[in-house]
């Protein structure tokens, strides 16, 4: 893939960027979830407004952790990191499926990429999330548990979380 001197592309989800993790990854851990464009979603142009794509990537993060049983993360994983890139407008009433995947566990973070589609499987919006562990009242980042850290690194594809 050519890119142009001083940009990067975003790996597609469970591709690594960087080849050399702290840690053996051999079947990193997804999910796929859907949604509707709800009315407080959007924005005066009638269609989805930038912050509800954060909204649905932490729906499909929950969603995951809640399949891997690792409910007892929250409120321990901080976002140190967001980026988005919107392609395509969703409009209210559209159904979209949001593709949330590990590509990277580091000692004490964890990378994300993510991808919201729309009607025909349009990309409406890329982009990828890293967090943080830090233990409860620890004054700041913690190594992963290595019962976590298994988890995170060999889970797998969870079973999609589908609106029936």
């Amino acid at each position: 893939m050519d890119i142009p001197s001083g940009r990067r592309a975003t790996p597609p989800i469970g591709i690594r960027a960087d080849r050399s993790a702290e840690a053996p990854e051999t079947d990193l851990p997804s999910i796929v979830i859907e949604r509707r464009v709800e009315w407080p979603d959007t924005d005066a142009a009638g269609h989805y407004h930038h912050s509800t794509v954060v909204r649905w990537v932490e729906a499909a993060e929950a969603a995951l952790l809640r399949r891997l049983g690792l409910v007892r993360l929250f409120g321990s994983t901080p976002r140190v990191h967001f980026e988005a890139d919107y392609r395509a407008r969703l409009w209210f009433g559209d159904l979209v499926r949001i593709e949330l995947g590990v590509t990277r566990v580091g000692t004490a973070s964890l990378h994300y990429a993510f991808t919201v589609r729309g009607k025909g499987d349009e990309e409406a919006a890329t982009g990828r999330m890293v967090i943080a562990h830090s233990a409860a009242r620890a004054p700041g980042a913690t190594p992963w548990p290595a019962e976590v850290r298994d988890l995170l690194t060999k889970a797998g594809v969870q079973a999609p979380e589908i609106l029936g």
